[in-house]
């Protein structure tokens, strides 16, 4: 089990101990789901989410809340406007930029590249190849041009047919971290719009990208902590 999914295992443990409705799924791909990483594209997870939530609909219904860390933010948030309701959302550290974020990706093959003295030709051929419709190979993963396109021209933006609550979490180890100006705009964005952000910093550690598996209990107990003065 990955970081991510060990982190989201622990929290929807502690939802549905605390009496929520929790469906946690594996987009296709991803954990134990059918189907390659290489067969994945955006819109396919997208209709994951409304296949998911189709059938949770069957089994409850209790308000619906859509519950995304990083990329997967931008993914609740574009996927929700196909919804035939409207969902509340958590967001865990989002991405508020597809863009950049494929950009971070692109810099993992450079750094790679890098010491054979192939990174900007390297880059070039990821271009080349997903322009042709072929999947390329970054960090481990084999990346598919519709995963690709679709991640690229994702923003965390306000759905203009939705209202709702939001629960914006992001982690740091300094006590008196402060949103980057990134997050800071976007949330201003959203506030605009007529959204109800609940926008906090938590400390601890950035579970996803450290070396060691560690946990971080207070992100989990700030999480309950809102979902609870929700009801």
């Amino acid at each position: 089990m990955n970081k991510s999914r060990r982190m989201a295992a622990l929290q929807a443990s502690a939802m549905a101990d605390a009496g929520f409705d929790v469906l946690q799924i594996d987009l296709l791909g991803c954990g134990d789901s059918s189907g390659d990483f290489a067969d994945a594209t955006w819109q396919a997870w997208e209709d994951d989410v409304f296949f998911a939530y189709e059938w949770l609909r069957t089994q409850s219904q209790a308000p619906l809340t859509l519950w995304g860390l990083r990329a997967g933010a931008l993914l609740a948030a574009t996927a929700a406007v196909n919804l035939p309701e409207q969902p509340d959302f958590i967001f865990w550290q989002p991405v508020v930029s597809g863009k950049q974020h494929w950009q971070q990706f692109m810099r993992l093959k450079m750094a790679g590249g890098l010491a054979s003295g192939q990174g900007k030709g390297s880059i070039e051929q990821i271009r080349q190849r997903l322009a042709a419709g072929q999947a390329v190979e970054i960090a481990g993963y084999t990346i598919s041009p519709g995963l690709a396109d679709g991640l690229k021209n994702a923003e965390l933006r306000p759905p203009a047919s939705h209202l709702a609550r939001i629960c914006w979490l992001e982690l740091s180890t300094r006590q008196d971290a402060s949103f980057g100006p990134a997050s800071q705009t976007c949330i201003e964005q959203w506030q605009s719009a007529g959204f109800n952000i609940e926008a906090k910093i938590v400390e601890g550690p950035a579970f996803w990208q450290t070396i060691e598996i560690e946990d971080c209990p207070t992100l989990i107990a700030e999480n309950l902590a809102v979902l609870t003065s929700w009801q």
